[in-house]
């Protein structure tokens, strides 16, 4: 069919055979809602208005292009050094569809109608041609995908800006620190890490580094130095992503083991938490980087043809997750059984335990177990697209969400903020002389164990 159309739509001269010619040609048409007849009737149909047209409408003044009609648009007289357009013609069998397009032609300042290399008169129709539905799905999932970029650079935007607040207040106060928060600021690290790492990346990517063509050496020089950049923003994106996750695995080994484990040392462990979260995704990015450099080494490396390499970064990452949803349903049946020991009223245990819970999915991202219950491969259409925007949704403001909650909401950090502004105000100035240790069953203000 397209060939078919191709071929209808270069520009014939005027006579009988060719339009003969053109009802032939329509007959390799599939005609959606009319049959063959109708549309070479229609076509007939508009050529007797068109010459009709011709006849009766009075010429231009000065210098132009004369009206002509080619046997695919009806073209009036057009002013010289001009583009001069007309509807697309009502024959064609999806005209519904391109009933605002136009067709375009140049009038030269000679006027004459001008040439392209074929020596025909040059024409765009490209408004008017028919649109293929694998095409125009394309397009469409072109559009989501843009805008779910969108909201999740706003998200990402927003999450930045809270997570740099709060780990100023944890790093200015001095009565905050303490491993619990020590732990909460590498946290923080790693959403800023990977919230200016996936902006930076998707900064890069809309670079045309692929439209950047040439034969000269220093061309393929700069296309290839761009390409190493991309790919060096996307190894650093996978890092800060994976370390991300495995901060949150740390923060649910650091509450599991607070509750748990009797002689737990919190100074003791935090240098193993300090490899686990900053040293574990080396293990598994780099032997990704080797694999795709080997076997895989296209375009920007954004995207994943080849799944088995690509389970070496999921597969770590989605462990994690497993591990930190086992540790949220240990500490949910604790937080029942405290509860019940408690002897609180039934209303009053529900409301602790939501209030426990909802608290937690932030803190160990539980939400990523959700989603990954559904894989990536086997959602599609709808589903793909929802489970897409809402997973975005949800990881561009985790940043956020775990700033408010641990930081900027929490009732002893605001009470901690306030009592430093009233000694600034006041002209006090916090002693530099180091302090005393405290001992060992003492606790800093802001470091208490978690309330479960």
């Amino acid at each position: 069919m397209s060939a078919c159309i191709s071929i209808i739509l270069k520009p014939f001269g005027p006579g009988v055979m060719w339009a003969l010619l053109i009802a032939l040609l329509f007959l390799c048409l599939t005609c959606r809602g009319s049959t063959v007849q109708e549309t070479v009737q229609a076509w007939k149909k508009y050529q007797e208005d068109c010459e009709r047209k011709m006849r009766t409408d009075p010429p231009l003044s000065g210098a132009f292009c004369n009206r002509t009609f080619d046997m695919y648009v009806c073209w009036g007289d057009a002013a010289a050094n001009s583009t001069h357009a007309e509807p697309c013609p009502s024959y064609l069998p999806w005209y519904p569809q391109v009933r605002d397009g136009l067709v375009f032609r140049r009038c030269g300042s000679d006027g004459q109608w001008v040439r392209d290399e074929t020596d025909v008169p040059w024409r765009d129709h490209s408004q008017c041609e028919n649109v293929d539905p694998e095409q125009e799905q394309s397009h469409h999932q072109a559009w989501i995908l843009s805008q779910l970029r969108v909201m999740y650079s706003v998200g990402y935007g927003i999450s930045l800006a809270a997570l740099v607040v709060a780990l100023c207040i944890l790093t200015m106060l001095r009565r905050l620190c303490c491993t619990r928060n020590l732990i909460h600021c590498n946290l923080f690290v790693s959403f800023i890490l990977r919230a200016v790492s996936l902006l930076c990346r998707d900064a890069l990517l809309e670079q045309p580094y692929s439209a950047i063509q040439g034969e000269e050496d220093l061309t393929a020089l700069l296309r290839e130095r761009t390409l190493v950049g991309c790919r060096v923003a996307q190894t650093i994106t996978q890092y800060c992503v994976a370390a991300n996750y495995y901060w949150l695995l740390v923060e649910g080994l650091y509450l599991h083991n607070l509750l748990l484990v009797l002689s737990f040392s919190e100074e003791a462990a935090l240098p193993r938490y300090m490899v686990l979260g900053w040293g574990a995704p080396i293990l598994f990015v780099i032997p990704w980087v080797v694999m795709r450099q080997l076997y895989e080494n296209t375009h920007c490396w954004e995207r994943n043809d080849n799944r088995s390499y690509w389970w070496i970064i999921r597969s770590p990452i989605l462990l994690a997750v497993l591990v930190n949803f086992i540790i949220f349903l240990r500490i949910l049946r604790i937080l029942v059984l405290k509860l019940r020991a408690n002897q609180m009223r039934r209303s009053d245990r529900k409301y602790r335990l939501a209030k426990s819970t909802l608290t937690l999915i932030p803190l160990l991202g539980i939400h990523e177990a959700v989603f990954n219950l559904i894989p990536e491969e086997s959602a599609t259409g709808r589903v793909r697209y929802s489970k897409l925007g809402l997973e975005l949704l949800l990881s561009s403001f985790h940043g956020l969400l775990v700033a408010l909650l641990y930081c900027i909401c929490n009732k002893e950090v605001q009470a901690e903020l306030r009592r430093k502004l009233q000694d600034t105000f006041q002209g006090e100035h916090p002693s530099c002389a180091p302090r005393s240790l405290r001992p060992p069953s003492q606790k800093s203000p802001g470091c208490r164990e978690p309330d479960v």
